[in-house]
């Protein structure tokens, strides 16, 4: 190992730092392509969120553990970690056939097992196993060989600090890019093979490092060069023991669980002002990371001093508290006065940048503690790296899980952000009882309880605090629910209309234009179709478009609903949505509409959904070349898929009518350009069948209500055949799960020019009709 670390050591400082700063970036980038592949498989429920989060954080604690015994033994750590980085990238570019393996067992196995969240939950755990436990694993297993690389006389506290520092800059530039250019731009599979190619580079890169010799440098410490201020002539301090190093370890413990609890509420409080777009959730963990980076490179040279380390994670616990709090008082007083904290980077930096600056802080010093000063001739040098790391992502999987499944639906965001406050002020103060000087201590922490309290009084209702800025003036909340899955206000506004928010974005109301738009998604496929009876409708909403094809006369209703607060909030939209929770042949499933077309067995007459905006997060998955073959699939063999396209910019018109086109090749045009629907066979829409169904005098009503009372208003309403629409359109790109183009919309060109539907004024009816 002698050897070994000669040569590291040799080499400049600034190199290891560049190839882990590398390495992070390709990190991020598979997280953030793992989540969003795997949601095609799982959905995206928050439940198959936190599976797949809990799968890839629990390859990181495993790989982390055993990492840490090998990095000990290994002679040379550099070729190690060369081949570690090899194995990421291998291994990564072999998920697009894993993933179809892991959507055949997991299809299988959902079919198999009792339909509930539990037995769901672990089929998903297993088929997510399948991908990412050995690609995570291998980069859990990068920290202790990289910092047994860089073991030499002197302290490592430094340079454990800037490698966790670059490290978390290259996990912010990898969401950057992912999140606002390659996905957008070169798709998916495009973007895994740069984050491959970055892996590749790094292997190449340590394995080179490794055979440079600079035999006297292990014990000149001109290997420190770079990191100016840093001697090799540092005394060896011991890591703590006993208690107190029990205690530190619980650190680790309660800091990443606290630390993902947060970013749960934090992301979820600040949909409330941003839009929740995939841009504003990149920016907000961009921000996360940016704090961490930030204040690990502030540890690199507060560690260059020897000081009382548990001590200074005391105070730095209790000021996260504060911050914690404070950020959120700051951020709710400055967006109620006006201010500019409403932009996506001002509202994230304002209410997460100083929490996650000081726990950027408190991580490396915390390993110094709990490590020691590191001599490179420790046995169990990386092992205590290793373990330190695995215990902070077991915790971070406890804070994701407590965060998005208890405490948000049980005490809400502001309850939940004090109470991971008070969870960092518990941490301090365990610490604190093992301090030199703990009485001192003590009366600091003392104080910053009486300061957190008061902060606490003064926060002010996120909710009331929108109202006038992001909604309305004189609205008033009559009812919400921080869900699970989404967070779902109803409101009431001034001339008397009642408005559903979800995730803070304008989704139903129960005005007359409203009401006639969706209900008309409802009706409108089930007059065309000859004899409905089994229909499918993806999104409930404020329920109105489920509640008119349940006016219809002899149809069972299947209602596939994201979030069960959504449900319950359109029970208070029962006065226009026909009461459709009360109907007996209506059946509610929540669940996600993608994932239950992928593993039902049903056919159905009629398929439609509620309005769906395809910019936002996670919506690509359902306007997508895939999605709509599943659709297709779920079709009886004279069904129709009914599409909602309205009036946008052309550029995203284009791109759905086109996809649309490609799945349903015999589709047809309705309402002014702003419906599609698509069937499996030429549709033909029959006089007879039509008079037929209205013989019944509640589907008689119903289509009466959205303008459907005659076969000729039916036949009024016809825009173009298959022929029209793709002379419109042109060729041109489409939308697929690699390809989200409308979701990731800054890679599209020109938005501003909307579409002009002009041309569509009910020309060719003749070709529709039955003869």
């Amino acid at each position: 190992m002698r050897d070994e670390l000669a040569r590291v050591a040799g080499a400049p400082l600034r190199v290891v730092a560049a190839l882990y700063f590398l390495s992070g970036i390709s990190g991020l980038m598979y997280q953030v392509l793992w989540l969003r592949l795997l949601s095609v498989v799982f959905g995206v429920t928050a439940y198959a969120a936190s599976t797949v989060l809990a799968s890839f954080m629990g390859g990181l604690a495993l790989g982390s553990l055993i990492g840490g015994r090998l990095a000990d033994r290994a002679r040379r750590p550099l070729r190690w970690f060369a081949a570690i980085e090899a194995g990421i990238g291998v291994s990564a570019l072999l998920t697009p056939w894993l993933l179809d393996a892991a959507q055949g067992l997991y299809a299988g196995v959902a079919r198999s097992v009792p339909d509930t969240t539990l037995a769901l939950t672990l089929a998903r755990l297993a088929c997510s196993a399948v991908i990412l436990l050995l690609p995570t694993a291998l980069m859990g297993a990068t920290l202790p060989f990289v910092v047994r690389s860089v073991a030499t006389r002197g302290d490592m506290g430094p340079r454990v600090g800037l490698l966790y520092a670059v490290n978390a800059g290259g996990a912010i530039t990898g969401a950057i890019l992912a999140g606002f250019y390659l996905i957008g731009g070169i798709g998916l599979r495009g973007t895994f093979l740069v984050a491959a190619s970055l892996n590749l580079l790094v292997a190449v890169g340590a394995w080179g490092l490794s055979s440079r010799a600079t035999p006297d440098a292990a014990t000149t410490g001109t290997g420190d060069a770079a990191l100016p201020g840093v001697t090799g002539a540092r005394s060896v301090h011991a890591p703590v023991s006993g208690l107190t190093a029990r205690l530190v370890l619980l650190f680790f413990l309660l800091s990443g669980l606290a630390s993902l609890a947060l970013e749960v509420i934090w992301f979820r409080m600040l949909v409330l002002i941003l839009p929740a777009t995939t841009y504003a959730f990149t920016t907000m963990l961009a921000t996360v990371l940016g704090g961490i980076s930030a204040g690990s490179a502030i540890a690199t040279r507060m560690l260059r001093r020897e000081r009382d380390w548990v001590a200074t994670l005391v105070r730095l616990n209790v000021g996260t508290a504060i911050a914690v709090l404070a950020s959120r008082l700051i951020l709710t007083t400055t967006y109620g006065l006006g201010w500019r904290t409403s932009g996506t980077i001002q509202a994230s930096v304002v209410a997460i940048l100083p929490s996650a600056l000081l726990m950027g802080l408190a991580f490396p010093i915390a390993l110094r503690a709990w490590s020691g000063s590191g001599d490179p001739d420790d046995p169990a040098l990386a092992r205590r790296i290793g373990v330190a790391y695995a215990v902070n992502m077991a915790g971070a999987i406890a804070g994701a899980i407590l965060g998005g499944f208890v405490l948000l639906p049980l005490l809400g965001s502001q309850v939940s952000l004090e109470l991971m406050a008070a969870v960092y002020i518990a941490s301090g103060l365990m610490l604190a009882t093992r301090v030199a000087a703990p009485r001192r201590v003590l009366l600091s922490v003392a104080a910053a309880v009486v300061l957190c309290a008061v902060l606490g009084r003064m926060q002010q209702d996120l909710f009331d605090v929108t109202i006038g800025r992001r909604y309305p003036h004189g609205e008033r909340v009559l009812w919400r629910e921080e869900g699970v899955q989404t967070t779902v206000s109803v409101n009431r506004a001034p001339g008397g209309t009642q408005v559903m928010y979800l995730d803070g974005l304008h989704q139903a109301n129960d005005s007359f234009s409203m009401v006639q738009v969706h209900s008309q998604i409802g009706l409108f496929p089930l007059a065309l179709h000859p004899s409905p009876r089994e229909v499918l409708v993806i999104g409930l909403g404020g329920g109105v478009t489920a509640g008119a094809v349940s006016r219809h006369g002899g149809v069972d209703v299947d209602v596939v609903e994201l979030s069960d607060s959504v449900v319950k909030g359109a029970a208070r939209f029962a006065h226009v949505n026909n009461d459709v929770l009360r109907q007996p042949r209506v059946h509610m499933r929540v669940s996600d509409g993608r994932n239950y077309l992928a593993l039902t067995d049903r056919r159905y007459d009629v398929i439609t959904a509620d309005i769906i905006q395809p910019q936002h997060a996670g919506a690509g998955l359902v306007y997508s070349r895939e999605y709509f073959e599943l659709a297709r699939a779920a079709l009886k063999d004279d069904g129709i898929m009914l599409q909602w396209i309205g009036h946008r910019a052309k550029v995203e018109y284009d791109l759905i009518m086109r996809t649309f086109l490609e799945v349903f090749p015999d589709a047809t045009l309705w309402n002014g350009g702003t419906l599609m629907a698509g069937t499996r066979r030429p549709l033909t829409v029959s006089r007879a069948a039509f008079d037929r169904k209205r013989a019944d005098p509640a589907t008689a009503a119903a289509l009466d209500s959205v303008g459907l009372g005659t076969y000729e208003a039916l036949i009024g309403q016809f825009s173009g055949d298959a022929a029209a629409m793709r002379a419109f359109v042109g060729p041109g790109p489409l939308l697929t799960d690699d390809r989200p183009r409308i979701e990731y919309h800054k890679s599209l060109p020109d938005r501003s020019q909307m579409v002009d539907l002009s041309a569509f004024r009910g020309e060719g009816r003749q070709r529709v009709e039955a003869p």
